[in-house]
């Protein structure tokens, strides 16, 4: 009995994560994305609340994936840990919140590097695992990995 209670709990615990959420904020963009398995450079949408953010992406106005990115981040395909995502979809030597931070323009690292420019700021990252160049405006987030193969371009419509 305390097995099927304690399933039940750890399956609640899973699903309430990728649970409906009434974002705060939406915003257009054109969104690029390129790592080993996604591939993408059209119309999105970014919605956010303080602690959750959902990515709306779309191709000749067709929903083709939504990412949730909570406690854990969510698919069309499905749910899975940070790291499991980060493993996966970009490299698994990028820190849990890496996601998030770039959707939401904010440090990654930590801040490490950080550096003001202009109305935003810029980090320099290298490491033997990564080679990192990140910006972020008031118009556009710009990410790019030149070791792991990987770029977010986020840029607002004009």
């Amino acid at each position: 009995m305390l097995h099927i209670k304690y399933s039940i709990f750890i399956l609640l615990f899973f699903l309430s994560a990728c649970s409906i959420t009434s974002y705060e904020h939406s915003q257009s963009k054109f969104i690029t994305i390129k790592t080993k398995i996604l591939k993408f450079s059209d119309l999105g949408y970014i919605k956010n609340t303080d602690n959750s953010v959902r990515l709306e992406l779309f191709v000749a106005g067709n929903n083709i994936q939504n990412i949730e990115i909570n406690n854990l981040i969510c698919l069309n395909e499905g749910c899975m840990l940070r790291s499991s995502f980060n493993s996966e979809y970009l490299s698994e030597n990028y820190p849990d919140t890496i996601l998030q931070n770039i959707v939401l323009g904010k440090p990654v690292y930590e801040g490490k590097n950080f550096k003001k420019i202009g109305y935003g700021f810029e980090q320099k990252i290298q490491n033997s695992d990564v080679d990192i160049l990140y910006k972020v405006s008031t118009v556009e987030i710009y990410f790019k990995d030149i070791k792991n193969k990987i770029l977010f371009k986020i840029k607002d419509i004009k």
